[in-house]
């Protein structure tokens, strides 16, 4: 069953801002952990250092996940809650506000991941291409309306 038009506008739209997202988090990790694009902010941190070099771990593989759509709902969980622990631990105490404690990378990173988990990576992800496309039938809310309960459909009076 083909797509509307709208829908396939969407999905398209959620694959590249997936993958934009991805590719700037993924280069935040490869500043800090290779010393590119300008380096870290401040100095870099030591190899196995808590949190910095964790979390620059996280931010390259995590975004180069996501980035391609590999395991990407998952991986925009794990991004999006190191993202949420940087802005609550490095930024919020400092004030409320993001602009004012200059978080503002954080909280957008955390709620762009937070909606690639949520409404998945869309189209062109590379596990699409590994898995090929899915069936509409395989999905579990594609048993329409009457079964969505998982009960037996309505009979209907004549």
């Amino acid at each position: 069953m083909a797509l509307p038009p709208y829908q396939h506008r969407d999905h398209t739209v959620l694959a590249l801002f997936r993958a934009v997202v991805g590719l700037l988090f993924a280069c935040h990790g490869a500043a800090t952990l290779f010393d590119v694009f300008g380096g870290a902010y401040g100095a870099p941190p030591a190899v196995g250092q808590w949190p910095g070099w964790w979390a620059a771990v996280i931010q390259l593989v995590g975004g180069g996940l996501v980035l391609l759509g590999v395991g990407a709902r998952s991986a925009a969980v794990v991004c999006s809650g190191s993202m949420a622990y940087a802005y609550f631990v490095k930024h919020q105490p400092g004030a409320l506000l993001p602009i004012e404690n200059g978080g503002e990378a954080a909280a957008l990173f955390c709620w762009c991941f937070l909606l690639v988990a949520a409404l998945g990576p869309g189209r062109w992800t590379l596990d699409s291409l590994l898995t090929g496309p899915r069936r509409a039938s395989a999905r579990p809310d594609a048993a329409g309306p009457a079964q969505a309960g998982g009960g037996a459909p309505h009979a209907t009076a004549p």
